[in-house]
């Protein structure tokens, strides 16, 4: 554990504190605007501090970003002191009797230095991103603290200054799913692109890591035994028995705000090539793309590539495959348009005319 005195190193230190505390504070304030852009940048402030500290503490002035000829690298007439990136990195090779950031660490510190950077140069409605980052936000914090009680004990703990956020008793599905279809706006593609990529090309043992992202399940409490009780206590993963994990995995999938069938694989989900292939050896109907197409529009199984409503679909004939930001189809819509040539007259000479209108699935089924 590191002392400190009096001095540069604690003043930094207590910057950092300070930082963390207003971005929590931030966070939980319900209406504040840019909520979730503040405290992300307020964050990477405190993480980047936190490693300014330690440096200064440990090995003096010399965190500094310096020209090839040795003189200091300067802005506004002011040393340019290593960012987050750089800390991370330095702090990762250096010779220490601390150990290094775990690579969940690492990788929640990264995800949010990418999307910081990203605030930074683009406008996002933040509330629509708060279902995807609570997590990832969480595990920040409580990296950041864990890391600050390494470094420089428990008397620096920021746990006691903390409250548990209160939360809203009902999750409105309406809202929820609007929410869901506001990532889908224009102005809002990069970032998803950019979370969706980020997280699918973590390794699992990675992502599952509570260190990256913590995932809270929230269950009424009922005491009725102790009057002296918390009202909230937290409970470690690895602490628990296998028969208690059990039971959590269990309950994760029972306790829902509404029962959805969702898919969690392509398993058994064609492309459109595939759906023509398929169309073929039942049919013997040589369909191009455009065949196709002409089919879902007119029977309204997907929005157009246009539509912010991207999962707006008739779900057992087609999903959004949201991570590639594209439609898969299932074996019911091969065999729904196999029907159509089979016994509704359609031909691959008459698909445009027969198109030209909306038709209901209901007409032509069976």
């Amino acid at each position: 554990m590191i002392v400190l005195r009096q001095g540069k190193a604690k003043n930094i230190l207590e910057n950092s504190i300070n930082s963390a505390l207003t971005a929590v504070e931030t966070y939980n304030r319900p209406r504040v605007q840019f909520r979730i852009e503040n405290y992300i940048i307020l964050m990477i402030i405190a993480w980047t501090k936190l490693f300014h500290a330690y440096f200064q503490s440990e090995i003096g002035e010399r965190y500094f970003y310096k020209e090839k000829n040795g003189r200091y690298k300067k802005i506004d007439g002011e040393r340019k002191a290593w960012e987050l990136t750089e800390c991370i990195k330095e702090y990762q090779k250096m010779r220490k009797a601390y150990p290094n950031l775990t690579d969940p660490v690492v990788a929640n510190l990264r995800f949010f230095i990418g999307i910081r950077n990203k605030i930074e140069h683009r406008y996002w409605d933040s509330s629509s991103l708060d279902i995807l980052l609570f997590g990832e936000c969480q595990a920040l914090l409580f990296n950041y603290e864990s890391f600050l009680v390494t470094l420089f004990g428990e008397d620096y703990s920021i746990n006691t200054c903390l409250a548990y956020a209160l939360q809203f008793s009902h999750l409105r599905a309406k809202e929820q799913l609007q929410a869901q279809r506001d990532l889908l706006s224009t102005d809002m593609q990069d970032i998803k692109k950019y979370i969706d990529k980020y997280k699918t090309d973590l390794p699992q043992e990675i992502y599952d890591s509570q260190e990256y992202s913590i995932k809270l399940l929230q269950i009424p409490k009922i005491s009725n035994t102790n009057r002296h009780d918390l009202a909230v206590e937290f409970v470690h993963w690895n602490s628990l028995s296998e028969e208690d994990r059990a039971n959590y995995q269990r309950i994760s999938t029972i306790i829902k705000d509404k029962i959805v069938v969702q898919r969690v694989s392509n398993a058994n989900l064609l492309k459109p090539s595939a759906v023509i292939r398929a169309v073929e050896d039942k049919t013997g109907a040589k369909l191009s793309q455009s065949d196709h197409t002409l089919l879902w529009k007119s029977f309204r199984v997907r929005p157009t590539a246009a539509s912010e409503a991207k999962f707006d679909t008739i779900s057992k004939f087609c999903i959004y495959d949201e991570p590639h930001n594209d439609y898969l189809y299932t074996d019911a819509w091969v065999t729904f348009i196999a029907n159509l040539f089979e016994k509704h007259g359609f031909t691959k000479e008459n698909i445009r005319t027969n198109c030209a209108q909306e038709l209901k699935v209901a007409d032509y089924e069976g």
